[in-house]
């Protein structure tokens, strides 16, 4: 049985994360900065603070480390946190696991599509070149960088998920938004750019990737999770709409339409498929039907 450890793990991710790694056999131990008192596996814990990421380590012994905990939402005012999650502590965590431990674990580090900032409408792959047009981005290819300075001494995966959703994510985000608007009886809603596209998976099948790919352990590897497919944000709604019943107006808030808004993310899952065999997420549709449904 693998002691895995998951970093993060109160998030949107870890929630669905937590129980696919225990179902399939893992000692599953959490950590996250607010408490979980009736969690007997959970510690709580700063990872911008190297002390207490030592003591964690210390005391869990994980074999693996599933690396989540970062500021995610990519329009967040306090930019500062972009760097002291998604960079400092991630080093903090590197560090520990190489000089704490006293075996290296394997670890899964979770980037972000949106390293390739605004490629255009084509089909990317891994080697597209990075180009990152917000400071989330950069958080996060800083990180990438980063963890190579340890990949001598630490077997890891680097995955970059593109857009993905399901019941229980922040209504911050697009998808919930508008389902929430839906399901709560709301006429009308305001949105950004209706224009954007976008590739959008369903989390239950990015934490499955995610685990196959701890099991698989491809070292070294930077992992693209995508579906394969992308939708403009007018397409969803329509979408929802239809899987709803009933229709919402829609008014454009300037306010939300970014000056540097990635126009077009879709990516191939082919490399995915390569390391892990056969995988897919179901259809959207499917995704916002269990979401107006949950």
């Amino acid at each position: 049985m693998k002691r895995v450890l998951v970093t993060g793990a109160t998030g949107f991710t870890g929630r669905y994360l937590v129980p696919e790694l225990a179902n399939a056999g893992c000692e599953v131990w959490e950590t996250g900065r607010a408490a979980q008192p009736d969690n007997h596996r959970f510690r709580q814990a700063d990872i911008s603070r190297r002390d207490e990421v030592d003591a964690l380590l210390n005391e869990i012994q994980p074999q693996a480390i599933v690396h989540l905990a970062a500021q995610a939402f990519v329009a967040a005012g306090d930019v500062e946190s972009f760097y002291l999650t998604n960079l400092l502590g991630s080093r903090n965590l590197l560090s520990a696991a190489a000089e704490v431990l006293p075996s290296p674990p394997f670890l899964l580090l979770a980037s972000s599509a949106n390293v390739y900032g605004d490629a255009g409408d084509v089909l990317i792959r891994e080697s597209q070149p990075a180009n990152p047009a917000n400071e989330y981005a950069v958080s996060k290819l800083a990180m990438e960088y980063l963890a190579r300075l340890w990949m001598d001494r630490l077997p890891m995966v680097i995955v970059r998920p593109f857009n993905y959703t399901g019941a229980g994510q922040g209504g911050q985000f697009l998808l919930p938004k508008i389902v929430e608007h839906l399901r709560s009886g709301a006429t009308c809603i305001e949105l950004g750019n209706l224009e954007v596209r976008r590739d959008v998976s369903d989390v239950r099948a990015v934490v499955e990737a995610y685990r196959r790919l701890l099991e698989h352990q491809p070292a070294g590897e930077t992992v693209q999770i995508c579906s394969g497919e992308s939708y403009t944000l007018r397409d969803m709604l329509g979408m929802a709409e239809v899987i709803a019943g009933r229709k919402l107006e829609v008014s454009v808030d300037e306010r939300l339409v970014r000056g540097n808004e990635i126009r077009c993310l879709r990516g191939s899952p082919d490399h995915l498929c390569e390391l892990i065999g056969d995988w897919q997420s179901p259809p959207l549709h499917d995704t916002l039907s269990w979401m107006l449904d949950a």
